[in-house]
């Protein structure tokens, strides 16, 4: 079995790499950063022994064993966005162990099962065990933020058959719901010199600012110029309808909220900034109520709908103004249940005339509970853990969708709440071992046999 500290060394090592998106460079279309992680991953397992593969930096594969039938095991390399350094204990891109955990951003998500799958076939390989069938473990490189890397693999490489991506919970997810990512456009509906907030159309965003050019909103603050004299300052702002609604107002004319990010599947976690710059800006007659009403308030009942996988959640997670031509633009993160389709979603939005774009669009993926993948690992895990637990659906999105067939499987435990997407994201060392024994056990008995 593998020594649990080199794995803890390893992750910590890795996620002192800060890979997140960044402006592309040649050869490196996701960034430096994020190569660099991908240099990382394929340099371990190259020093185990494994056959490794870089395909041009949107994703790579470390390979081992024969045969017809292929097992992959689908993990990314990318992070999204730490947010306010304020709101991290522990910063986030030097991994801190404390009190039984590890702290950073992308612990769990997704570097500790990456970094966990890898020693599993390490031991695996060591102990002399002879896979029966071909095992890749592929690293993504755009997971948080397109898939490009996924596109670009299914040209140059072969996806393989079955599989599971540990990018999600534990027993086993069966099913996760459709997602849909629009960005919708409200032209000539605002009063703002400007509107910002949000970072990522998957999480919910943390901080909005806006400044609203309103006559008759208008307050008179005393500032100190550059060569040290005093000044008055009119601002349009209403401090009233500011202090009603929380919002920081600051001397360059604009307002401001500081909320919580949380993962865009679980809205309800966060602390969406942008609901009360907006409530301030509609009681300034900034904008329309309309942006409120049908995406915070829900007036079209979108998060009634539900099936055994669970509710619509929906969160708008993005916001800004166009400086040309004035349009409002709100980026939407819409979670649906597994067995509807995106054309009956689309359907309420259409009906009112709304203009958006589509900018991601992943169909639901839904894999019988009797399919022998499912009852194999859920077999696994339950054996390992000494429960009887069932398989779940969740809201968020895996590599599993690129698969053939494949599931999430892990490595978020049953009994821990998650801090995927959040400040102070974190894996506990329970949960390494936990995970390290059940996808060493997964790996052994699904490549087993042929």
């Amino acid at each position: 079995m593998a020594d649990i500290d080199s794995i803890k060394e390893t992750l910590k090592s890795f996620v002192e790499i800060e890979s997140v998106e960044s402006a592309p460079l040649e050869g490196m279309p996701f960034g430096k950063g994020v190569a660099d992680a991908l240099a990382f991953m394929l340099d371990l397992g190259k020093k185990m022994g494994f056959e490794t593969v870089n395909y041009d930096n949107y994703a790579g594969e470390i390979v081992w064993g024969e045969g017809e039938r292929t097992l992959g095991i689908l993990c990314h390399v990318d992070v999204v966005p730490a947010g306010k350094a304020s709101d991290w204990k522990h910063e986030p891109f030097r991994a801190t162990e404390e009190d039984g955990k590890i702290y950073g951003r992308g612990t769990m998500d997704d570097k500790a099962p990456a970094v966990i799958c890898l020693y599993a076939m390490k031991a695996l390989k060591d102990e002399g065990f002879v896979p029966r069938q071909r095992i890749k473990l592929i690293l993504g490189c755009d997971e948080e933020s397109g898939w490009k890397c996924m596109e670009h693999y299914s040209k140059v490489a072969k996806m393989p058959d079955y599989g599971f991506s540990p990018d999600g919970n534990f027993p086993v997810i069966y099913a996760e719901k459709g997602i849909l990512h629009l960005m919708f456009e409200f032209p000539g509906k605002t009063f703002l010199s400007i509107i910002k907030g949000g970072e990522r159309a998957n999480m919910v965003c943390d901080e909005c600012f806006a400044v609203a050019m309103i006559p008759g909103y208008a307050d008179t603050f005393k500032i100190t110029l550059g060569d040290g004299t005093k000044a008055n300052y009119t601002l349009p702002v209403n401090k009233q309808y500011a202090r009603q609604f929380g919002l920081d107002v600051h001397t360059d004319g604009s307002v401001s909220y500081t909320g919580k990010s949380a993962h865009g599947s679980t809205p309800e976690k966060g602390d969406n900034a942008i609901l009360p710059v907006l409530m301030y800006l509609e009681a300034v007659g900034a904008v329309s109520p309309e942006i409120r009403s049908i995406f915070f308030d829900d007036r079209l009942r979108l998060t009634s709908l539900h099936d055994e996988t669970g509710y619509l959640t929906m969160s708008p997670d993005i916001i800004d103004k166009d400086q040309y031509d004035g349009t409002l633009r709100l980026t939407v993160d819409i979670r649906y249940p597994a067995t509807f389709k995106k054309e009956e979603i689309l359907a309420y939005f259409d009906k009112e005339e709304l203009r958006y774009t589509i900018l991601e669009d992943q169909p639901p993926l839904y894999v019988s509970k009797k399919n022998p993948l499912v009852r194999t690992l859920l077999r696994v895990y339950n054996g390992v853990m000494g429960k009887s637990a069932s398989p779940i659906a969740i809201g968020g999105g895996t590599y599993a969708r690129a698969l053939p067939l494949g599931v999430a499987f892990g490595p978020e435990p049953e009994d821990e709440e998650s801090t995927v997407h959040e400040p102070d994201e974190f894996i506990s060392l329970r949960a390494i071992e936990n995970a390290y024994t059940i996808y060493y056990r997964a790996i052994r008995d699904l490549t087993e046999k042929p």
